[in-house]
């Protein structure tokens, strides 16, 4: 992606990012940003609440990610994400076998569903966050069972919410309204320039490890 938006950091503190995901650190490296990578353990990103919904999942995750890698440091800024998909009232996360990943893309056929990013901006130093949800709403083809089974066979839906990439060039996924491409890749850069350039107007005092995430949902 080109023309990807940066803003300058709030504070003097080293940014972090708190992702494993390739797609995050090359959104991240294409806008110019300077980050070192140190991903949440994985029980960060573990439980459904029950009547949790997709944007609620994501915000509680970017903010239990960031917790974990936030206290490994007395100074940094910690970006942590957290993106899924969600149509007919489901929330779809990674697939965990070809099988899932099947059944989740002949769910998304032929339908417009909606892609959440949650996003958490943490300062060590200053103990303040910002927690933030993006939506990007997505039109699929009806997905023929030779296209289906092609896709399938290059692993490309390994690790991606809905089992599908934006980025992997598919022309049978189609963005509605003009939302975030980098959104639905793992990371709104656009909303993330917004929150950086807004840090001290927007970012909540952590009391006990916690914050009420006021999310907002573009």
């Amino acid at each position: 992606m080109n023309n990807l938006p940066k803003a300058a950091l709030p504070t003097d503190e080293p940014l972090v990012l708190a992702s494993g995901s390739p797609r995050r650190a090359q959104l991240m490296r294409a806008a110019g940003y300077d980050f070192t990578v140190d991903p949440a353990g994985d029980e960060a990103e573990c439980g459904v609440c029950s009547r949790e919904t997709a944007p609620e999942l994501v915000a509680r995750y970017a903010y239990r990610k960031a917790l974990d890698v936030v206290t490994r440091y007395d100074s940094a800024i910690v970006l942590a994400a957290d993106t899924v998909a969600s149509c007919k009232g489901y929330i779809l996360g990674k697939p965990k076998d070809e099988a899932h990943a099947e059944s989740m893309l002949r769910m998304l056929s032929g339908t417009r569903h909606d892609v959440y990013t949650g996003v958490c901006l943490w300062s060590a130093k200053s103990q303040r966050c910002i927690v933030d949800v993006s939506r990007t709403q997505l039109e699929m083809q009806t997905l023929t069972d030779q296209m289906l089974a092609d896709y399938l066979e290059t692993m490309l839906w390994e690790g991606k919410a809905g089992s599908f990439g934006y980025q992997d060039g598919n022309d049978w996924i189609s963005i509605v309204g003009g939302g975030s491409e980098s959104n639905v890749v793992g990371l709104p850069m656009e909303r993330l320039a917004e929150l950086l350039e807004n840090f001290d107007a927007l970012a909540e005092t952590v009391n006990n490890g916690s914050v009420d995430p006021g999310w907002v949902i573009d």
